[in-house]
This record gives structure tokens, sequence and C-alpha cells, in this order.
């Protein structure tokens, strides 16, 4: 199965990165959203060909040691956790 998956905005309150931590955080937001989705699969109506106007993610807590990867990871999971309540 093929999925595809487009996120036109990603809104982070609160969180300021540079370049290199951007590419990084997202990097790591689409590795651990692509193995969520490969081995969890999505909900019938996205699975079925929809899309969805917006996704409430759960707010995630972010420490002040985390790593972009590890922020990006923590994204990842509560987007997926938001998809499956659509």
């Amino acid at each position: 199965m093929n999925i595809r998956l487009h996120i036109e905005r990603l809104v982070l309150d609160g969180l300021q990165l540079n370049g290199q931590d951007r590419a990084q955080l997202k990097a790591s937001l689409e590795a651990e959203l692509g193995r969520l989705l490969s081995e969890s699969g999505i909900n019938g109506g996205i699975g079925a060909g929809g899309a969805l106007p917006r996704i409430d993610a759960a707010p995630i807590r972010v420490r002040r040691d985390a790593t972009p990867a590890q922020i990006g990871s923590g994204i990842a999971q509560s987007m997926f956790s938001g998809m499956g309540k659509q």
C-alpha cells in the first residue's frame, strides 16, 4: 500500500529552531510518522482516499535538553494519535 501525506502547515508555538534544527525535526517527524502509518495503518475514512482539513494533535511536553529529532518524533506520535480521532 502507498500512503501519500501532505502537511501544508505545522504550527509549533513557543519553539524556536535554527535551519539545521528545523531540518532535523522535519526528518524525524517524517520518519516516525511513516513508521507509525506503515505499522498501524490508518483509519477507514482516510484510508479510503479521504482528506482531513486539520488534525488536532495533543500538546506534547518538550524537555529542555530534547534534541530536534526527539521533538519531531513526539510531534509525529501526537499527530498520529490525532488522526485516529478523525
